[in-house]
């Protein structure tokens, strides 16, 4: 009897939390797609809970104990029927919600995780798509026009459009139907043609702008003809209406000399369409930025959701909507879904203390899912603190300017020191900027001396608690390298009032004693307060320099002796970069980000050569070449990736006759979009330690060298998306460590050579949208530890003949050809 009394507790104590997060996940789901079999059963575990408490409660009455034994035996039953038969389905759901979950809900696509993660990020993984929705705005806006992975949208990484395709979901939509009415309205009048969307920062507008997208009434006024641009505090307005052409006209656009005269040829355009256009411009900051952004025509209409009522042009044909905080009920109802997985307030937790909370919350919608999000779980003594530090927040008028760092400060107090501290880094990025998630994982791990697989687990507790928003590419089976420490797929970007809530708390107590040193925003110069203590000494280990271009001149001298991670964000054709670089003899980790519209010459490269404990270096729209050639002296380098840059058309600085470009220690290569690579030197084959080695999108690549064998450690290649790529050399045979290899969209590539079936430790193979490629070798036989291939129809055939014969474990995925023409794009 006592053993029974024992046992179930725990079962009880182990499966309520599991139960729960499985109710929460399935009530996601449309309404018809929900399933009662878990919420039941999760009741009856409520049920067995009180059972107990009873039961602790009752004292010596072996007549009662033996009746409750009596009741603990049947729900032990329960328990134990229940288990046995979802025991299959859940870990297959489990797996579904992680690979499949755009699908199942708001066709969103957050990180999906292979099936090699170990369990605890698998676990965590699946806790991550309990917040699916703002967690991927930017993914959103960039799905619902299938831009998805495309070199437009990593171009330009603040411009973003959709036609009305944008997903229903009324559980996010909480709320907003009298705003969308209103909304119409205004829109619908015949003299108004800007209507703007005003309200502080988290409250909404971007959410409510969606949802215009999808109305049925907005799609019969404009049909298709609905786009949606994101442009943030500091934006490429040139590449903002090089995109607006693009998708309003419809052709590709022509080169504009200047943002005036893409203005004015765009303006030419618009008034000669006269078709019924909407144009919703998001996150607008400034008059400046909105009057370069703004057109007249026939039928053309533009909504602008901006913090600042100031920022709308003051005329008879622009309206002002201000977007209202929820109301009590709607508030509820979000927040509710947020911390408990339900629309109401769950019978088993204080009502009072939820609503206690909830009123610190003033109807903000951002301040209602984070603080939701992170109370999610938490025991009463959490709720209780979250309730005392929420109250010393300041008074609501002063609340709607900047209250809302102050409330959201109890959203991260959940996290332990060291996540904490990853969440302050974000600080170092620009908000609503898509960033690779190798980026963030980098300076964890060098800077935070973080393993790489702990530092991927609190990135996964940082989303789900929505503290940052995941992106992740398209494309099938692209997380799997995931499994190989490598998240060059994954994106990551914030919501502007969570990086100020990172900024806010980051820049506490005195300047020069500051971790982190950061540039809020793009200034011209570096900061003024900087310049002021120029002779002292800054303790900071991260620091973030946001500008234009900038010559010798402007930087002045800092002394930044402990500093080991430097960001440096720009958007100029020219660049000089800062001299105190050579002094930085620290530095680990070295970001140079250009977001501009033209690659950038990058000089003063001299410093690079000091950086001997340099371990990793990010270069981003720049020429490249130059740089490469200061890699000499960068003998402790582990990674390096270019993306979308340019200058690889005269290689001959980076040839194998000097080995300036030899990497001893190098563990990870990325090569990604750049447009006029043809051949490669042999010289990008010289790294004798490297485990994960990648070059994609490059569409001149037609053919790889020999050398191409020297790669004997690579445990995971991708030659994905090389439509010139005609061969794979036959050297491939001696890359005998490797586990991953994606061929992808190699849409020239005719054969696979014989030697690929001396690739024993193979085991995931992506080969879809291989168009010409006809027949396997009988080689592939030998591939006796392959588990997984993704190919067309036609292969798929030819694989599963050799799963019969030979590879046993052998699961083949057939997928369909995305007929996509976005790598034409540069």
């Amino acid at each position: 009897m006592m053993q029974i009394c024992a046992r179930v507790p725990a079962l009880l104590e182990a499966l309520i939390p599991v139960i729960h997060k499985i109710c929460v996940l399935d009530h996601q789901l449309p309404e018809d797609e929900q399933s009662p079999v878990c919420q039941e059963f999760y009741k009856t575990l409520i049920g067995g809970l009180e059972l107990v408490k009873k039961y602790e409660n009752i004292g010596v009455n072996p007549f009662l104990k033996c009746r409750y034994v009596f009741q603990f035996v049947n729900l032990e039953k329960q328990i134990d029927d229940f288990v046995r038969v979802m025991n299959a389905q859940t870990s297959l759901e489990v797996r579904k919600l992680v690979a499949e979950v755009r699908n199942a809900y708001l066709d969103l696509q957050p990180v999906e995780i292979s099936s090699r993660l170990n369990e605890s990020l698998l676990k965590q993984a699946s806790l991550l798509t309990n917040n699916p929705t703002q967690n991927s705005m930017m993914l959103r806006q960039m799905n619902t026009d299938d831009l998805l992975g495309s070199p437009e949208m990593m171009e330009e990484d603040s411009t973003f459009s959709c036609d009305n395709t944008v997903c229903e979901s009324s559980q996010f939509y909480v709320g907003l139907e009298k705003s969308t009415w209103n909304l119409k309205k205004l829109i619908s009048q015949m003299d108004v043609s800007v209507v703007g969307v005003q309200c502080m920062g988290g409250g909404g507008k971007t959410t409510l702008s969606l949802a215009l997208c999808n109305d049925p009434q907005i799609k019969g006024d404009f049909g298709s003809r609905v786009f949606f641009f994101v442009v943030s505090q500091s934006p490429n307005l040139k590449g903002i209406l090089e995109t607006m052409w693009e998708k309003i006209v419809g052709t590709r656009n022509p080169e504009f000399q200047n943002v005036e005269d893409a203005h004015r040829q765009l303006q030419d355009q618009i008034q000669k369409q006269s078709k019924p256009t909407l144009v919703i411009l998001d996150d607008v900051w400034s008059r400046a930025t909105l009057e370069k952004l703004l057109f007249e025509g026939p039928g053309y209409k533009t909504v602008v959701t901006t913090r600042d009522s100031s920022t709308l042009p003051q005329n008879l044909s622009s309206r002002l909507y201000q977007l209202p905080l929820l109301g009590e009920d709607d508030a509820l109802a979000l927040f509710c879904f947020w911390a408990f997985g339900e629309k109401t307030i769950p019978s088993s937790v204080d009502a009072n203390l939820v609503k206690e909370v909830l009123a610190e919350c003033k109807g903000l919608p951002l301040a209602l899912k984070v603080i939701g999000s992170s109370l999610y779980g938490e025991p009463r003594v959490v709720w209780e603190s979250a309730k005392n530090k929420l109250s010393k927040g300041e008074p609501i008028s002063d609340y709607h300017k900047d209250g809302l760092v102050t409330r959201l400060v109890s959203s991260i107090d959940c996290l332990d020191e060291i996540a904490r501290g990853c969440f302050l880094d974000l600080g170092s990025f620009p908000e609503d900027r898509k960033i690779c998630v190798d980026v963030l994982l980098d300076i964890w791990v060098y800077v935070r001396n973080l393993e790489w697989e702990d530092a991927f687990v609190i990135l996964l507790e940082l989303a789900r608690r929505n503290l940052l928003n995941l992106n992740l590419s398209s494309k099938p089976g692209s997380s799997a390298a995931i499994s190989y420490g490598s998240a060059s797929e994954l994106y990551f970007s914030q919501h502007d009032v969570m990086r100020d809530l990172a900024l806010y708390l980051g820049c506490q107590g005195s300047i020069i004693n500051r971790k982190r040193l950061i540039m809020p925003k793009k200034e011209s110069n570096l900061p003024v307060k900087w310049e002021l203590y120029k002779n002292k000494q800054f303790d900071a280990q991260v620091v973030s320099v946001h500008t234009g271009s900038m010559d010798e001149t402007q930087w002045f001298d800092m002394k930044l002796p402990e500093t080991e991670a430097l960001v440096l964000i720009f958007s100029a054709s020219d660049y000089f970069l800062p001299p105190f670089l050579k002094s930085m003899k620290k530095l680990k980790f070295l970001m140079i980000f250009n977001y501009g519209s033209k690659r950038a010459t990058v000089k003063g490269l001299g410093c690079l050569s000091s950086l001997a404990q340099l371990r990793s270096l990010r270069l981003e729209r720049l020429i490249a070449p130059p740089v490469l050639q200061q890699s000499k002296a960068l003998q402790k380098l582990e990674k390096l990736s270019l993306s979308l840059c340019e200058g690889f058309g005269n290689v001959s600085p980076v040839t194998n006759t000097d080995l300036s470009f030899r990497l001893p220690v190098s563990k990870d290569f990325n090569l990604d979009h750049c447009s006029d690579l043809e051949d490669l030197p042999p010289a990008l084959f010289n790294m004798p330690s490297a485990l994960t080695w990648s070059i994609t999108n490059c569409h001149q690549v037609q053919n790889l060298p020999y050398d191409f064998g020297n790669l004997t450690s690579v445990r995971v290649l991708r030659l994905s998306a090389l439509p010139g790529l005609k061969e794979l050399p036959a050297s491939i045979g001696k890359l005998v460590q490797l586990e991953y290899l994606d061929i992808s969209q190699c849409e020239c590539l005719k054969e696979l050579p014989v030697e690929i079936g001396w690739l024993k430790g193979l085991k995931e193979l992506d080969m879809r949208e291989c168009s010409r490629l006809k027949k396997l070798p009988r080689s592939v036989l030998e591939l006796k530890s392959l588990k997984h291939v993704i190919c067309d129809e036609k292969m798929g055939i030819q694989w599963k003949r050799a799963k019969a014969i030979s590879i046993k474990d052998l699961i083949v995925e057939v997928v369909e050809a995305q007929f996509s023409l976005d790598w034409l794009d540069d």
